[in-house]
């Protein structure tokens, strides 16, 4: 996942540097462009097929969002588009189910035009007097509506009425993803992160078709889940983060209010619980989950590969069990993270024995396990997914491991560090993140391919891909917004846009159109001399 760590000295002297030099790298807003037609189509991630033509359809004062009547996923995402719409515009966009011709009409139909274009698919067609988004789902129409908003003058963004004219270019977007999987991880063990919080950066993934949120709830410095049948582990081991601050960790009310803003948005939430190491916080928090049956002191520092669960003991089982248990009842989606890297205390056979131990107790309540690549080297049981996180320094040996356990039917998420990792520094003065895997500039982390990123992986083993954020060295949003923008929509376009679309030089256009959006909805970003943001 991530070796090569800082030391916690050098973490300090980030924390220092972060604080004297973030705002100075940090792009400064600018004022949003005059309103313009943006060509059909010039959206990231990139569509399918786009057919302009027609003048287009322009949102005015008059405009009603129409829905059919009863359908309550075109009414939510309607409500969703209405909200974003009307502080900018000033008008009332209304939602209505009586049936009409003109305005912005979301219809989920199973026309067999729709149906070809998936469960995520959509297309729209703009033309004078109305805007058609249709899909075979209402996840379709949400991926639709995140179009329709980048096809908007950024200004839409605002949160106060703007001039407008309120513009969408004519023809039409025929659309479906190239991966079902596309996800972001955030990293909430090394700093806290409050529901709000997580809550802003889920708003921001969606607007790129971003469809899972991998949270990682544990790990060596914090707890962030409440476990009722061992709550110390959230009031105790949960009680600090690296550097030595309070840390913090969910309720499960607030964790279920995470996957349901998150479901909203069509984001799938998978969380993590990372065993067998990484687990000092759970090992500080009952004696008992240790092999000589004492706690170690909690752990604020930056290091890997320390920790780990007695193999040997049976109340190790008992705690995966309860753990998984109780999390499982909380998370409606597919899959469980159980880790599995940089288990550097845990011999090879106690942790192929582990994996063994673990990996049914996830199918027994109903879940499917994804681990990190490590998860290889042992067993992977029937459906399991494996998150490659290795990059150019990774043994061939290795990589051997995960396209042979690939060619035996296990599924892969991409996710290597020297491309996908987000807390990797853009260059040597980024004042944060760290660069053991290397600089990751927003060319960098755009220009590779999925499908042929390991050599000898069958093509039908790649779920999709991922962008992890570990947060050594992150603690606000505004740190996430700059680590993550502008090289999450890369991300995001691999996983969704044809691989004959995969073109950075056409790629850097587009994203530079979005530097004005990301002002009006006021985040921070990296304004990165790779691309050519409008006005400098």
């Amino acid at each position: 996942m991530r070796s090569h760590r800082t030391s916690t000295r050098l973490f300090g002297a980030l924390l220092l540097v972060a604080a004297a030099g973030f705002a100075s790298v940090a792009a400064a807003p600018q004022d949003t462009a005059r309103p313009t037609t943006t060509p059909l189509g010039q959206v990231v991630p990139a569509p399918l097929a786009v057919t302009p033509g027609g003048s287009g359809y322009e949102i005015t004062a008059k405009t009603k969002i129409r829905v059919d009547g009863g359908n309550p996923e075109e009414r939510r995402a309607a409500e969703y588009l209405a909200r974003i719409l009307r502080p900018s515009t000033g008008y009332k966009l209304p939602v209505t189910d009586r049936a009409g011709s003109d305005g912005i009409r979301l219809r989920i139909s199973a026309e067999p035009e729709n149906k070809v274009l998936g469960n995520e698919g959509y297309r729209l067609v703009s033309g004078r007097g109305s805007l058609l988004i249709t899909s075979w789902s209402g996840t379709g129409i949400f991926n639709g509506v995140q179009t329709l908003r980048q096809q908007l003058p950024p200004g839409v963004e605002k949160r106060t009425r703007q001039a407008g004219p309120w513009k969408v270019a004519g023809g039409t977007i025929k659309d479906t993803p190239r991966y079902t999987h596309r996800g972001a991880m955030l990293d909430v063990s090394r700093h806290f992160f409050t529901v709000d919080q997580v809550k802003r950066y889920v708003d921001q993934m969606a607007m790129y078709k971003i469809n899972k949120l991998h949270l990682h709830l544990s790990d060596d410095q914090g707890w962030r889940i409440a476990i009722d049948s061992w709550p110390r582990l959230a009031t105790y081991g949960g009680s600090t983060q690296v550097g030595g601050g309070p840390g913090g960790y969910y309720t499960k009310e607030q964790y279920k209010e995470i996957v349901a803003y998150a479901g909203e948005r069509n984001l799938e939430v998978i969380p993590e619980i990372d065993m067998p190491g990484h687990t000092n916080s759970a090992l500080a928090s009952y004696a008992d989950l240790n092999c000589n049956g004492v706690a170690p002191p909690l752990y604020t520092g930056t290091e890997v590969g320390f920790s780990s669960l007695c193999v040997p003991k049976e109340i190790t089982y008992d705690f995966v069990d309860d753990v998984v248990r109780e999390i499982a009842e909380l998370t409606p989606g597919r899959y469980i993270h159980i880790g599995g890297d940089e288990a550097h205390s845990t011999s090879h056979e106690d942790y192929v024995k582990f994996m063994d131990r673990v990996q049914p107790v996830v199918a027994k309540y109903g879940k499917t396990v994804i681990g990190w690549h490590q998860l290889t080297g042992a067993h992977p049981a029937k459906g399991a997914v494996a998150q490659y996180w290795g990059y150019d320094k990774t043994s061939q040996a290795e990589r051997d491991q995960v396209v042979n356990a690939a060619k035996n039917g296990t599924k892969l998420i991409l996710s290597p560090a020297d491309r996908a990792y987000l807390d990797m520094k853009y260059h040597p003065q980024t004042p944060l993140g760290l660069a053991w895997a290397g600089y990751v500039e927003v060319d960098r982390a755009y220009d590779w391919d999925p499908g042929s990123y390991l050599a000898g992986a069958p093509a039908d083993s790649v779920l999709g891909v991922e962008a992890p954020l570990w947060s050594e060295t992150i603690s606000t949003s505004k740190h996430i917004e700059f680590m993550a923008f502008p090289r999450l929509p890369g991300i995001a376009e691999l996983g969704w846009s044809p691989a004959s679309a995969h073109d950075w030089n056409a790629y850097k256009v587009r994203l530079a159109q979005q530097g004005p959006r990301w002002d009006a909805l006021g985040m921070d970003y990296y304004k990165s001399a790779k691309v050519p943001w409008p006005n400098g």
